[in-house]
């Protein structure tokens, strides 16, 4: 990995926190309206799969999917925006952080149906295969939880069955709403599973910028080469509840002591040492990046509350196909 290309992630894993940060402080206001899943920890994971995206790459996110969309590149004017469900939200104010699309950039859209972007990701990566496509790969990324639905396990079979070039991205968080996966999963690493359906998997700490790079360099260019799926698992960890209601994930559910370990594992403060260590940034750089990051997410507040609310008129607008005949 280029020193660029750290920075790069590091910009956007900083952007990431930043956004989702003000995000929260404003939906306790009541400013920012409909549901968060806060995607904060586990920034590292998205950053590191999506530098890997190419032209013609594609993606699907999850309910939690604020991360993915930021490291994918969406306009953070457009999504917070969209979350003050404003007319010029990245989907008119009409969909919140769960319904977030952005086609020209490979994004197929947040998903508020758990495990739902597994099986959209196969059939994206049919469609690839069917235009002669074969040089791009689509990421799906679900948790631990989506890994016990029976439409990821479809998706994985048929993905190996037809050698399709999709890379399932599991961020286990370590829980599933108030359910820890010691309770929930049979296997402790999911990428056992991955034998199941003769692929490649793949555990990784999901803290850990350059150990996911080495993990999903692997997998894309088994991909590209046509030779089909892998499952990464990265073992990361949510800060906070599973929505803004959810108080008990600190001293509840999840103790005290447990949710500190974690935030001492910090993917941002890992990577900051790395690069602080390495010379690749200075300390001048570090608050450079932070100070253009909080411009830009002040700029896309502003944006959101200077933008119209959506006109009655559109309201069954991009609800049901429009049919061309003839």
């Amino acid at each position: 990995m280029t020193h660029q290309e750290l920075l790069e992630i590091y910009e956007r894993m900083v952007l990431s926190r930043r956004f989702e940060e003000k995000a929260e402080e404003l939906y306790a206001q009541g400013r920012v309206t409909g549901s968060l899943h806060p995607y904060i920890g586990q920034e590292a994971v998205a950053c590191a799969a999506l530098l890997r995206r190419k032209p013609g790459d594609l993606f699907t996110s999850t309910h939690r999917g604020l991360g993915h969309c930021i490291a994918g590149g969406m306009d953070v004017r457009g999504m917070m925006a969209e979350l003050f469900g404003k007319a010029t939200g990245i989907s008119g104010g009409k969909g919140g952080s769960m319904h977030l699309f952005d086609p020209q950039n490979g994004n197929l859209g947040t998903n508020g149906i758990v495990a739902g972007g597994t099986s959209i990701a196969c059939g994206a990566a049919i469609t690839l295969k069917l235009i002669d496509r074969t040089d791009n790969v689509v990421f799906t990324f679900f948790g631990e939880g989506a890994s016990n639905e029976g439409v990821t396990h479809e998706s994985m079979n048929l993905a190996s069955v037809w050698k399709l070039p999709v890379i399932f991205v599991c961020e286990n968080n370590q829980y599933q709403v108030f359910t820890s996966a010691m309770e929930s999963c049979s296997v402790q690493d999911i990428s056992q599973r991955a034998s199941a359906y003769s692929m490649p998997g793949e555990t990784v700490d999901g803290n850990d910028v350059l150990a996911l790079d080495a993990a999903f360099r692997k997998a894309v260019e088994r991909a590209r080469q046509g030779e089909g799926p892998s499952l990464i698992e990265a073992k990361t960890y949510r800060w906070l509840g599973h929505w803004p209601g959810d108080v008990f994930a600190y001293g509840g559910y999840r103790s005290t002591e447990e949710v500190e370990r974690w935030k001492k594992a910090c993917p941002i403060v890992r990577l900051s040492r790395h690069l602080l260590e390495a010379g690749t940034m200075t300390r001048e750089m570090m608050d450079s990046i932070h100070a253009r990051v909080d411009a830009q997410v002040e700029e896309a507040v502003r944006f959101a509350e200077d933008s119209p609310e959506p006109d009655v008129g559109v309201l069954m607008q991009h609800v049901f196909s429009e049919v061309q005949n003839g």
